[in-house]
């Protein structure tokens, strides 16, 4: 059975979450606090963590950090903090999705489902081939084909393409694209993903003016949808 961890320090919505994710038939840990979050994690390692930034001890953005020094676990944000640059930070430091509270149930769990789907899927740098209905990608021989006819694409097309296809539909920010294709003294320049991804559009997606596969989540950063 999937085991998830539910951070959230309010016990209302901690004991509402538990209740209804055990009732869609997940095994589910909860934590009121980080540090405890930490070592329930250690304990009985979660297939999926659900957290809270604004914990009492310490703050979720050191909770995610702590547990990408050791796991890839999925973890969705939970949170009441809707300013970009917040999500942003979250995104940059490992965290997968995230929602703004107040939120819906069957949203959650579509999410949840979601991201266990990717985590379970192959990982693809054993199979390096990427194949849509618009495209077919082959990371190795830099090679691109679009109904059948051969793309050229620039390195830093296939740069940027190769950070999008190895994590199908995870939500990479900006700033994280920014630095590691131009290097840490850009990620303010936004854009410079702006013309890329319209480039990118253009070259492989069926309709540029409404993209399948690269996807924009707006002030926050882009996602590869297969």
């Amino acid at each position: 059975m999937t085991r998830l961890l539910i951070v959230e320090d309010e016990p209302a919505l901690r004991r509402a979450l538990v209740i209804n994710l055990k009732a869609r038939g997940y095994e589910v840990d909860d934590a009121g606090g980080g540090a405890a979050a930490l070592r329930t994690a250690a304990a009985t390692p979660p297939d999926l963590v659900v957290l809270d930034l604004g914990l009492p001890d310490i703050d979720g953005t050191e909770v995610i950090t702590g547990l990408r020094g050791w796991t890839d676990v999925p973890i969705i944000v939970l949170s009441a903090r809707d300013a970009q640059s917040q999500k942003v930070q979250a995104l940059d430091v490992g965290a997968d999705d995230y929602m703004t509270k107040p939120f819906g149930m069957d949203e959650l769990t579509a999410r949840i489902r979601a991201a266990l789907r990717r985590a379970e899927a192959t990982d693809l740098t054993s199979d390096p081939v990427v194949t849509t209905a618009s495209f077919t990608l082959d990371l190795v021989a830099k090679r691109a084909l679009r109904r059948g006819q051969e793309v050229r694409l620039t390195p830093t097309e296939w740069h940027l393409v190769e950070l999008l296809v190895r994590h199908p539909g995870a939500l990479v920010s900006s700033s994280q694209l920014l630095a590691e294709v131009w290097g840490p003294n850009y990620t303010t320049e936004t854009n410079y993903l702006r013309v890329y991804f319209a480039q990118l559009r253009r070259k492989l997606e069926d309709t540029p003016s409404l993209p399948r596969h690269f996807i924009t989540e707006p002030g926050v950063g882009y996602r590869f949808e297969p």
